[in-house]
């Protein structure tokens, strides 16, 4: 076995989003594409030699022929051991999970989350630092400096690694051991959550669930914690095989992608529960019997009945929420007397404060939730944080989010997706509504008064460090918000995300249609951003 030294030229192209750098298939594919980036993570971080390396993804086409190709430039490059999932594969959290467990240098995850699949879809590569947690930004701007000037990589000539035997391997001088992908993540929850209360929930009779794991990570995961561990009948898993082009879908736990669920649970005799988790597993949707929770709700009750689930039994911290998520979580935090935390969009924004046991739980609105178990948001952590709930209470979920909106108000929420809009136009629609933010304080829009006019800048509280436009925010006397942003997890053009959001305190108006109650604020955000006109589209391609 030899290190091979390959010269290359650098691609322009490889700067991280909000979650680690995804591109087309085809764009991985191109020679020394992957290569670049991997050798620009190793360049960009110091005292590695000898250490322990994670490496899985999620499952996605080209997953395996990448972790045969990272191993060798790992091994070219000095690291000691590397993790790596059965089959190539681990979830988002699992490799958290994993990194944290085994005190592991860092972690490389393959995925692209919720983006399609296939030799025709999306793939994505990030690092995870040693706390388990994504890079933060110094470190994901170093590997883009570097990747931008390199003209060489590392990797070790040596055959493929067995990626589905579990056990140890040699590859040069660097150790392989190839984990089982579920053990150390179902043990993980086992600590959490009482499997005893609800396995007798999921076995009583009278209470059916539906996990959809839109042939994604999280099947693997949910067969051996649902029906494996807690005793769900067979079946309960559905679309819980991963495959390489998720079966065609589009795995992203949503009411339009995560079709099958929907219909199952608003059918004529739906299940008491329903969730669907996303392509590398960090994303959920909680659904009752006709009945859909918002991520921005869901994590509010989740803060809200903490102390119900033995993990959480003294209480929590803090809370923290993406700037975007409604402010359902907010009003918890006051009544409990504890710090609510609002980050720019993107997990890492969180690890800082988990760290240093500021917050204990997280969420944004794009479906992720998690807490201080591991620096990842977690979908299967948030289903069975919902069971064990159910099983204390012994209500439906309907029942526990209205009683919610009883106690702390109804915060109607609605995030509003522009799919593809040309690049060019979306920079212009933004540097539209940033040219009106000095004038609009006081001044009246449509029935509402402005009470702040913003491009969201965050100062983080424990390194200080600052993170500037990140989102346009319009918030009004009355609580209600409009809030504007440029997703970072897409491929092709851009995606406008519009949200908003209405207060509402009387009991009584807390069963209207949220379009309908949200009517005003969503013309109103039209025509302050020319979304229409600008765009093209006469309606968002995704509502949330």
């Amino acid at each position: 076995m030899t290190i091979q030294t390959v010269s290359t030229t650098p691609f322009s192209d490889q700067k991280p989003g909000t979650s680690g750098l995804r591109k087309q298939v085809a764009v991985f594919q191109k020679p020394n594409y992957l290569e670049n980036f991997v050798q620009s993570i190793f360049d960009s971080l110091d005292g590695y030699q000898g250490q322990t390396l994670v490496v899985g993804g999620d499952g996605r086409f080209y997953n395996r022929q990448a972790i045969q190709i990272i191993l060798k430039m790992a091994a070219a490059n000095g690291f000691g051991k590397v993790l790596v999932g059965q089959g190539g594969i681990f979830s988002t959290p699992a490799v958290s999970c994993i990194i944290r467990k085994y005190e592991a240098f860092g972690g490389i995850i393959l995925s692209a989350s919720h983006n399609p699949g296939g030799p025709d879809g999306d793939f994505g590569i990030k690092y995870n630092i040693g706390n388990g947690g994504p890079a933060p930004e110094k470190v994901t701007s170093a590997i883009f400096e570097r990747s931008k000037v390199i003209d060489e990589y590392k990797i070790l000539e040596a055959e493929d690694v067995n990626l589905d035997r579990v056990g140890s391997t040699s590859l040069g001088n660097m150790t392989v051991e190839v984990l089982d992908a579920v053990n150390d993540y179902a043990a993980l929850m086992e600590t959490l959550f009482d499997f005893e209360q609800i396995r007798q929930l999921l076995t009583s009779g009278n209470f059916k669930m539906c996990m959809d794991s839109l042939h994604a990570v999280t099947g693997p995961y949910a067969k051996a914690i649902f029906e494996g561990l807690l005793g769900a009948p067979k079946g309960t898993v559905q679309n819980g095989e991963p495959l390489e082009d998720f079966g065609g879908g589009h795995p992203d736990p949503n009411l339009v992608y995560a079709h099958d669920l929907v219909e199952v649970m608003f059918g004529d005799h739906p299940p008491s529960f329903g969730a669907a988790s996303d392509g590398d597993g960090d994303r959920n949707m909680i659904v009752g019997s006709n009945f859909f929770v918002t991520p921005s709700d869901s994590l509010a009750v989740l803060a809200a009945n903490a102390t119900l689930v033995p993990g959480y039994r003294d209480g929590v911290a803090g809370v923290a929420r993406s700037m975007p998520t409604s402010q359902a979580v907010d009003r918890v935090a006051e009544k409990l007397g504890i710090d609510c935390y609002e980050t720019p969009t993107g997990w890492k924004f969180f690890g800082n404060l988990l760290d240093a046991d500021q917050a204990t739980l997280c969420g944004e609105e794009s479906f992720g939730t998690g807490s201080n178990h591991v620096r990842e948001k977690d979908g299967l952590w948030a289903v069975l944080f919902w069971l064990n709930i159910l099983a204390v209470k012994g209500q439906s979920v309907e029942a526990i989010v209205k009683d919610h909106w009883a106690t702390y108000g109804r915060n109607y929420y609605s995030r509003h997706d522009f799919e593809g809009v040309d690049k060019d136009v979306a920079n212009e629609l933004m540097a539209g509504l940033r040219s009106q933010l000095s004038t609009l304080k006081g001044q009246p829009l449509g029935s509402y008064t402005v009470a702040y006019a913003d491009d969201f800048s965050y100062t983080d509280p424990i390194d200080k460090s600052v993170s500037q436009k990140q989102g346009i925010r319009i918030g009004f006397t009355d609580g209600s918000r409009i809030v504007f942003r440029l997703s970072g997890t897409g491929t092709q053009g851009a995606t406008l995300r519009l949200y908003v959001e209405n207060y509402e305190p009387d009991t009584s108006k807390h069963n209207i249609d949220t379009q309908e109650a949200l009517a005003p604020l969503i013309q109103l955000a039209d025509e302050v951003a020319k979304i229409k006109e600008l765009t093209g589209f006469d309606e968002p391609t995704v509502i949330t």
